[in-house]
């Protein structure tokens, strides 16, 4: 890789992510990279049609401003780095955990690209995660609404869909099984949590050529609100209601229409096939 000196780094901000909060940090990767004299160009509210002529990119926001740029971008292979600028921040807590600025900025520069899966949905891509039934309904409610920092907005949402969602039948195919019934929610994870801090995957590697799937069972309210602190923690995978395993491929149908996300974005499917696309990306972290 080249010396950061030598590095042209495009700088891609979703003006909108945190309330503003993608804006500053956008603002700081600046003046940070004006400091050390490396050439940037920084993008907001118009995206390039592509990043010919750079060395890097750096994506300010959340997981949906990510899940926009691996869509608009599919398989770009100049390294990326994503700098938390949204709400919930699942995936680059995954790469980046609890490193300030200053150290991701470090690593941003000088570590080495390392490859990481992804995952395509029928015909979209996704890097997080895919969380069907429940989670599917929780997205859709927070679907244009200002959200809160952190997992608050998450929170207070599942808190009020715990007592009107109604499980669906799902058949799941995936690792040589079948499973059908009611279930609560399924999840085919690349990330280890979501919605801002429920970690759902508690186990999930974003490089190890596999997903990790995490199947809920139909739950009263009762148990809903009993075991929604567990599964907020990561303590649930051997619950008698849980069903976890790990898989490249993944087909969920129902017989009427999915609620579903792809790293939060909402959308609605009868037939899902989830397929895992090994070390398509390459991140500094």
């Amino acid at each position: 890789m080249p010396a950061a000196e030598k590095k042209n780094i495009a700088i891609v901000c979703n003006p909108i992510a945190g309330a503003g909060k993608a804006i500053i940090i956008a603002g700081r990767i600046a003046a940070m990279l004006t400091a050390k004299n490396i050439s940037y160009s920084l993008f907001e509210a118009s995206w390039p049609g592509n990043f010919d002529g750079f060395t890097d990119v750096f994506i300010v926001g959340g997981d949906g401003t990510l899940n926009y740029f691996i869509n608009h971008y599919p398989l770009l292979q100049l390294p990326l780095v994503i700098f938390n600028g949204g709400t919930g921040n699942d995936f680059h807590w995954l790469l980046y955990g609890a490193k300030t600025f200053d150290e991701q900025m470090q690593a941003a520069l000088y570590e080495d690209a390392k490859p990481v899966d992804i995952g395509r949905c029928n015909e979209r891509y996704f890097i997080n995660g895919v969380g069907i039934g429940f989670e599917g309904a929780v997205a859709k409610a927070l679907s244009g609404t200002k959200k809160l920092s952190g997992k608050t907005s998450f929170l207070l949402t599942i808190i009020r869909k715990i007592f009107s969602y109604r499980s669906k039948k799902y058949i799941i195919r995936a690792a040589g099984q079948e499973l059908s019934g009611k279930k609560l929610l399924v999840d085919i994870t690349n990330g280890k949590r979501a919605g801002g801090g429920f970690y759902i995957s508690p186990q999930a590697k974003a490089n190890d050529s596999l997903f990790d799937i995490v199947i809920a069972d139909a739950l009263t309210v009762l148990a809903r609100l009993r075991y929604l602190p567990v599964i907020e923690k990561g303590k649930h995978l051997r619950l008698s209601f849980i069903t976890y395993f790990q898989s490249s491929r993944v087909t969920v149908e129902c017989d009427s229409p999915m609620q579903y996300h792809l790293d939060g974005e909402y959308f609605e499917s009868q037939k899902l096939t989830v397929e895992l696309l090994r070390g398509k990306l390459y991140f500094r972290f």
